[in-house]
């Protein structure tokens, strides 16, 4: 108990600290970090047999507040700032996710990885939920989270340069996006049924990751009809589910797998930046299919750091509807889609590894 309760003040302060410099879902950063450096160094929570230090049911419940969380920061008037750009718009997510499945592909070619965690280490959105999918599908984690956040990270550290320098914008200041605004009592009730219910349908129909997808299409499916639209899901539990999913990969941890991960990093940065330069190649793209700025196009179809691009919009004086709305599709394609794409790819792979002693013919 005394582990847990370290583990929780430590991440509570960390997660303070973090916020007060901007990075992006801060509680979940402190958590992974300050869990893998307790579990490293010996005094992080332990495991109970062959059960792991976190019981399944929390990262369940954590899953499940993410899920209805990402699920309101979608609307109809979100969604109506593409206009009569949704056909341009989708194939710019579809294009993005198949350089994510390709990168991550190429990852998976890493004897340290295997190919489903990197499908989901490179995808391009939704970092905590592609964390919190990783367990659930079978992937590793540790692998993902890392390499998620080396995505957020370099993508966020670039757009500054790549405004000034690139399309000579001015950065003024601006407010971070939050989508998190409504009655906190009703979002509650929105939690609890969008969790039960969307679990429970979601594993009747054999969804991959029913405990975060189920939440989420209810959540969006709330929004869209405006039955959640005043509905908003308590700061405190978005945190704690933030830093739950943080610790689940965390503790994880070792310095074996420390030293595993270091050595994968060259690549993953490689690749990351390749396909940052792809997706901007993409936003010329769409700014010539759509009329819109280069530059709105840019931060429409950098592929992560969703609060980053938003907050230069703001400052840039950008068309924040068009750049929310295609930000908000793309997390969303990423999300849905990705679990399928990892899952069949693997599956591809297994039968054609299957299949190669019988194509070999003795000579």
């Amino acid at each position: 108990m005394l582990r847990w309760i370290g583990l929780m003040v430590i991440t509570g302060g960390a997660s303070i600290g973090l916020s007060a410099v901007g990075v992006p879902s801060a509680a979940l950063f402190a958590g992974l970090v300050v869990a893998a450096a307790l579990a490293i160094a010996g005094w992080g929570p332990r495991a109970r047999g062959d059960k792991p230090p976190m019981p399944r049911s929390i990262g369940l419940a954590a899953q499940g507040v993410l899920g209805v969380y990402i699920g309101t920061l979608i609307s109809p008037d979100t969604l109506a700032g593409l206009g009569s750009h949704w056909p341009a718009v989708l194939a710019m997510a579809f294009v993005t996710l198949a350089l994510s499945v390709i990168g991550g592909a190429l990852l998976g070619l890493h004897r340290r990885v295997d190919p489903l965690t990197g499908s989901l280490a490179l995808v391009a959105g939704g970092a905590s939920g592609l964390v919190a999918l990783a367990r659930e599908l079978g992937g590793d984690e540790r692998i993902v989270a890392v390499i998620q956040y080396l995505r957020v990270a370099i993508i966020t550290m670039s757009m500054p340069l790549v405004a000034i320098f690139v399309f000579h914008e001015s950065i003024s200041g601006g407010s971070e996006f939050s989508g998190n605004t409504g009655n906190p009592w009703w979002g509650l009730l929105m939690l609890v049924v969008c969790m039960v219910g969307g679990y429970c349908a979601g594993r009747l129909i054999r969804l991959p990751a029913a405990g975060l997808l189920g939440p989420l299409i209810l959540s969006v499916a709330g929004q869209l009809l405006g039955i959640t639209s005043a509905a908003a899901v308590p700061v405190i539990l978005v945190q704690l589910a933030y830093a739950a999913i943080g610790w689940q990969a965390g503790l994880g941890f070792t310095r074996a797998s420390l030293v595993a991960i270091g050595k994968i990093l060259p690549l993953a940065t490689l690749l990351i930046v390749v396909i940052a330069a792809a997706c901007a190649g993409l936003g010329v793209l769409l700014s010539l299919w759509t009329g819109e700025s280069m530059f709105d196009c840019y931060l429409a179809t950098t592929p992560g750091g969703i609060y980053a691009v938003l907050a230069t919009a703001s400052a840039t004086g950008g068309n924040i509807a068009f750049i929310v709305a295609a930000q908000m599709v793309r997390v969303l394609i990423m999300l849905f889609i990705a679990p399928f794409a990892a899952r069949g790819y693997q599956w591809w792979l297994r039968r054609r590894r299957a299949a190669a002693p019988d194509d070999l013919v003795p000579v």
